[in-house]
């Protein structure tokens, strides 16, 4: 029997076999997974980039399904706006005419009330005048009443002492003697204007008077002039003159003056009444 050569054919072909069967598988196996591939992307329509290997491995193996990313749910879009309401022109040409016509009510109301403040104004001022003169009026009466009331009182007061110093019902004096005798001899007119002018700077009055009131003054002298003073012989007034300012300073005056003049007959008659008035 020969011998197997080591460069026999027939050893080879087993081996040779087997490969070509591994060989067979992986192809099969590398197109099953490309068709796996292929149907998982065209499935997912994924437009994103992907790598693809193809790995070999002695026993064929399922790859495992992409993870799919879920995409973020879009907000809700706010709901549109509501569109604006269109006024019918007849509507709001009404309501343009209501505002006008109150507008004009409430003008209307303010012109009155400020005719009715004015007219209050108005009338309140015309009351105000009338008391005011009123007043005046009253009080121009009163002085004046008082004034006349007083100067009849000064000549019911003259009056009255003229007739009592009169002595006599059938005095022939005149009204405004200032006589005590039945018929007048005393001094002359001329003999009263001395002692007047010798007493008149002796008077001290700056006072302003109303009129020229009279103030009547019974003197009495001794023979050689001296004017008495005291109690009961002493400068006397007879008639007031309404101004008991003016007939202090006329009594004042007297007393200061010390001494009388004599008359053109050489002697001085006493008692001897004078009038003095501020103006004379």
């Amino acid at each position: 029997m020969q011998a197997a050569s080591p460069f026999d054919d027939s050893a080879l072909q087993p081996r040779q076999g087997l490969l070509r069967s591994y060989a067979l598988a992986l192809l099969v196996h590398g197109l099953l997974l490309a068709a796996l591939t292929w149907g998982v992307s065209w499935r997912r329509s994924d437009t994103s980039l992907a790598i693809e290997a193809e790995l070999w491995s002695a026993m064929p193996q399922q790859a495992a399904p992409r993870a799919v990313e879920t995409a973020p749910q879009p907000e809700p879009a706010p709901p549109p706006p509501a569109p604006p309401k269109v006024a019918d022109p007849g509507e709001a040409e009404i309501a343009l005419q209501r505002e006008r016509e109150q507008q004009a009510k409430q003008r209307a109301e303010e012109e009155h009330r400020e005719k009715q403040r004015l007219e209050r104004e108005r009338q309140e001022k015309q009351e105000r005048d009338k008391k005011l003169a009123e007043e005046k009026r009253r009080k121009e009466a009163e002085a004046k009443r008082k004034e006349q009331q007083e100067a009849a009182e000064r000549e019911k007061l003259r009056q009255e002492n003229i007739k009592r110093m009169a002595g006599l019902a059938g005095a022939s004096g005149a009204p405004t003697a200032s006589g005590t005798a039945t018929q007048s001899s005393g001094p002359s007119a001329s003999y009263a204007a001395r002692i007047k002018a010798r007493v008149k700077p002796n008077i001290a009055f700056n006072d302003d008077v109303v009129g020229n009131p009279e103030a009547v003054v019974r003197i009495r002298t001794s023979p050689d002039g001296t004017i008495l003073v005291g109690d009961s012989n002493g400068p006397r007034l007879i008639t007031s003159s309404g101004n008991k300012a003016w007939d202090e300073a006329v009594l004042k005056a007297i007393i200061k003056t010390d001494r009388l003049p004599l008359n053109e007959d050489g002697v001085v008659p006493t008692p001897i009444d004078l009038v003095f008035r501020p103006k004379d």
